[in-house]
């Protein structure tokens, strides 16, 4: 009690500077002092963010841990999800690939917090909470030794200057007294020193904690990303292989492979269906169907159903599907080439002859189609001329599109002038027999099949086509078109004109062709 009083009596003299205050600690050991508060305080702070940034709760073994983790828990709904749906549904299928992934992700980040807590967090904590608050218990404790050394140097020097006796009597005791807290000052000043100087040694591996945070987070992201990768080939696999994926808007290529088709669905469908009920409709193609009752069939297209019947009835609604789907082909149906726009074509049927052959024979049995379709215009009003203007910008297209008037502009003539007369002598571009049926999944049609030409060693030429000096039943035999490799492009398809066919007078696997006119 005594040793208590003497300290605050001592420090409230050296407060009100009526006394010296004895400095033990050397200058950069006061700087440690400082920096060793504040790395306390920013350790303490990291601690407490670090514990908050882990999922899993803190100091629990591993399998515990484990179940408690969010993902664990997004893991086990995707499997359950896809044991409900079974492998006959693609997004059951999904699902369950996805809850492995999402399960070997929740191990990866387990494994990763408790890396963390064991690296980093607990030495964080022990740096925080119990190295750095002995080193300022000590030196608290140090304040204090200075403290009784003052007081009693203090009160060692008051005696040896009173004369009074009984003071001057107690000068050796206060001396040993003094001298005492001296030494126990000196031996505590040297453990701090020790200490302090300890820490300052190790700052460097206190700084590698946040090194390892990092490294150990690169790690985890590396491993998460490793698991993320080994899954997607597998689901993208089976995303790939699901049979039933929309047919309107898919390359055409992609489709007839995927269905196992040599004519998309939605092209045989439709025409199957225009067949029986839309031959004899007038203003197929040009009059609008209603926007509900497309939107269902397209719709059914899409999904590949086999129950089409309440749609015979409306052939509107199918001949807009028609166009919707041969419109939204990423390239259309006589596809794009990328060649110079100024280049003439020699000939329409070399253009035809050209496309790849998948287009060939979906553009071929839908030509077969509108042919079949304007033989009966005296019904429906759609002669060639009339389905060439409300189908052709269906058909082709410029790849680089502008506004809807400049490409109304562009299709107006010159499209319209490829597609007429294609349509018009469909039998002599495509005189190969055709059943619409191609598939067999659709009932036969009232209509009979397009009948195909006797076959000949050569084609001939249409008879509408002759000119005056020949007949409409042989071909002229003072012109020929050679075929050449042509590349083809969709902005420079003019219909040929008289002086663009090449002439040649001994030709060898040359075919008659139509001499059409030019359009500038």
């Amino acid at each position: 009690m005594k040793k208590q009083f003497n300290r605050m009596r001592q420090l409230a003299n050296q407060t009100v500077g009526r006394a010296e205050k004895t400095e033990v600690l050397s200058d950069d050991l006061l700087q440690i002092e400082r920096r060793m508060e504040l790395v306390r305080s920013v350790s303490h702070n990291a601690h407490k963010r670090l514990v908050s940034y882990l999922q899993g709760q803190l100091g629990t073994d591993t399998e515990k841990r484990h179940k408690k983790l969010p993902l664990t828990a997004l893991s086990q709904a995707m499997q359950d999800g896809g044991s409900q749906l079974g492998d006959e549904s693609l997004i059951g299928k999904m699902m369950d690939v996805c809850g492995e992934t999402e399960n070997r992700l929740a191990s990866e980040l387990m494994q990763h917090e408790v890396q963390i807590e064991r690296d980093i967090i607990e030495p964080l904590n022990q740096l925080a909470e119990v190295d750095i608050p002995n080193i300022l218990k000590q030196r608290k404790q140090l304040a204090k030794l200075v403290l009784d050394y003052d007081s009693a140097k203090a009160r060692w020097y008051q005696a040896t200057k009173s004369n009074n006796q009984a003071m001057a009597a107690k000068v050796d005791c206060l001396k040993d007294e003094m001298d005492e807290a001296l030494n126990k000052v000196e031996i505590c000043k040297d453990q701090l020193s020790a200490d302090m100087y300890n820490f300052a040694s190790k700052e460097g591996d206190y700084a590698r904690y946040y090194v390892m945070l990092l490294e150990a987070q690169a790690d985890y992201h590396r491993r998460s990303l490793a698991a993320l990768e080994a899954a997607i080939p597998t689901i993208q696999a089976q995303q790939d292989s699901w049979m039933e994926k929309p047919a309107f808007g898919t390359a055409l290529e992609e489709h007839l492979k995927r269905s196992n088709r040599e004519i998309a669905l939605p092209i045989e469908a439709c025409v199957m269906m225009l067949l029986e009920t839309g031959m004899k409709e007038e203003g197929l193609f040009r009059i609008a169907a209603g926007a509900s009752k497309l939107k269902k069939l397209k719709a059914a297209l899409d999904c590949s159903t086999s129950q089409l019947e309440e749609f015979y009835s409306d052939p509107h609604a199918v001949a807009g599907a028609l166009k919707s789907y041969l419109r939204e082909l990423p390239e259309p149906l006589m596809t794009f080439e990328d060649t110079h726009s100024d280049k003439r074509l020699q000939a329409l049927w070399v253009t035809c002859d050209s496309l790849p052959k998948t287009h060939k024979a979906n553009f071929r049995y839908l030509v077969k189609f509108l042919a079949k379709l304007a033989q009966d215009s005296e019904v429906n009003k759609m002669t060639p001329s009339n389905i060439a203007i409300v189908l052709g910008p269906n058909l082709l297209w410029a790849k680089t599109e502008g506004t809807l008037a400049e490409m109304a502009a562009a299709t107006s003539v010159h499209v319209v002038a490829i597609i007429e007369p294609i349509i018009q002598h469909a039998d002599w571009f495509f005189p190969e027999e055709l059943d619409f049926n191609v598939s067999g999944m659709f009932a036969m049609p009232t209509h009979p099949a397009t009948p195909d030409p006797e076959p000949n060693l050569e084609r001939r030429r249409p008879g509408s086509l002759v000119g005056q000096e020949g007949d409409s039943h042989s071909p002229r035999k003072d012109r020929y078109l050679s075929r050449p490799n042509l590349s083809l492009t969709v902005s420079a398809l003019y219909v040929v004109a008289d002086e663009s066919i090449t002439v040649s007078e001994t030709p060898t696997e040359e075919l008659p062709c139509p001499n059409f006119k030019a359009v500038q």
